[in-house]
């Protein structure tokens, strides 16, 4: 008896038993995916596909809305989808202890992001708020690696120099919000039983909460968005949560990303489970793609596209041991299309400092300058010393 599978007919044992044995040794990932040529190239942002699947190229800003549908849909294959109401809560804030900064009060707080999530963070507050009133813009401060102290880095805690922009940033009157990110320091959530697929979504939602807490803040000015910086791990966990989240306005990103396919010069090794981008906390996800990183259904080029027009500043250090720098100017150079459909092309901006895996203080205040300049940053709205009305 003829046994039919995908309409290929095997009528003896033999080659019943070479399709058995594909199926069981070709992993399910590389066996039922998609083929290579369905991936839009991701180094030309300026082609999509119409509703008959025809590849035709970008040449009106909804087109570009349709390639950036698709961007965002080959994230959540990877990360996940977004939950919708069903884990929104109140936020529960309370404040577990408090410090003077000088020119600023250091708080921190944990709030509760889903049902059985409670998320650490530090809400730095410019005492000039505090004391005369009004409110001033926020800045989101995102954390690199840091296994010991987490987000306690960006508040000037722990021995890494080169990473408190988060005080920084307070001292030059911005309220600030550093969240610990999933699975560091001591924020551990419970991932499976919570329902994440990747650790990387889950820190977006909790970044998304974050900045629905500060809305809820009278202190914080949020009409023209938030600004995000971030070193590293924060440098693309920054870029993620704006793809999704329209309020960041500015993203900063430091030492935070080169192209998947250039990644440890496509060292296989970083692409086995639990290792560089697979890990639990980032993408496990991205492990069956081992072999075949051109298959990867996004990239940061693209992400980056996404993001337009709102102001980007990519901070690509020349001897990063993590991301090649010549990846990032590829990257970069891909996504200025999408800049330059919008209008905006300045709006995406390259910085090579001479240096390792750091941030140094002349790109920090190339970034604070470049949220005083968005946010008009003066001094705050609505306080009793402002003269803006007279």
């Amino acid at each position: 008896m003829a046994i039919k599978i995908n309409r290929i007919v095997f009528k003896n044992k033999f080659t019943i038993g070479i399709a058995l044995a594909f199926f069981l040794f070709v992993p399910l990932g590389l066996a039922f995916s998609q083929p290579v040529q369905d991936r839009l190239p991701r180094d030309d942002l300026m082609l999509f596909r119409n509703d008959a699947h025809q590849v035709l190229p970008v040449k009106s800003l909804d087109d570009w809305q349709r390639r950036r549908q698709s961007i965002v849909t080959g994230m959540e294959s990877v990360m996940g989808k977004l939950p919708g109401t069903s884990k929104r809560c109140p936020f529960d804030m309370r404040v577990e202890e408090e410090f003077d900064g000088g020119s600023f009060v250091r708080r921190l707080i944990t709030y509760e992001s889903e049902p059985g999530s409670r998320v650490p963070a530090y809400l730095l507050i410019p005492k000039s708020v505090l004391e005369n009133g009004g409110k001033v813009s926020a800045v989101l401060c995102l954390h690199g690696t840091n296994n010991v102290v987490g987000h306690g880095a960006v508040v000037g805690l722990g021995e890494t120099l080169n990473r408190n922009y988060a005080s920084e940033l307070a001292e030059q009157g911005f309220v600030t919000f550093a969240p610990n990110y999933p699975l560091l320091a001591k924020y551990q959530p419970e991932l499976d039983k919570l329902g994440w697929a990747s650790g990387t979504l889950k820190a977006v939602w909790d970044n998304q909460r974050g900045l629905d807490l500060l809305e809820s803040l009278p202190f914080v000015d949020s009409k023209k968005g938030f600004g995000c910086i971030g070193h590293s791990l924060g440098g693309h966990n920054g870029i993620f949560t704006a793809v999704f989240d329209s309020r960041i306005s500015v993203v900063v990103t430091s030492c935070g990303f080169d192209s998947f396919v250039d990644y440890y010069a496509d060292n296989e090794g970083v692409w086995m489970p639990e290792k560089g981008w697979c890990q639990t906390r980032y993408m496990p996800k991205l492990a069956s793609y081992r072999g075949r990183l051109q298959e990867i259904p996004f990239d940061f080029s693209e992400l980056l596209g996404a993001i337009a027009p709102r102001q980007v500043l990519v901070i690509a250090p020349l001897h990063d041991s993590n991301f090649s720098s010549a990846s990032v100017d590829r990257v970069v150079a891909s996504a200025r299309s999408v800049f330059a459909l919008h209008g905006h092309p300045k709006h995406l901006m390259l910085e090579h400092p001479d240096c390792k895996h750091d941030f140094p203080v002349e790109m920090r205040q190339l970034a604070y300058t470049l949220f005083k300049k968005e946010f008009k940053h003066a001094q705050p709205t609505g306080s009793k010393t402002d003269t803006s009305q007279e």
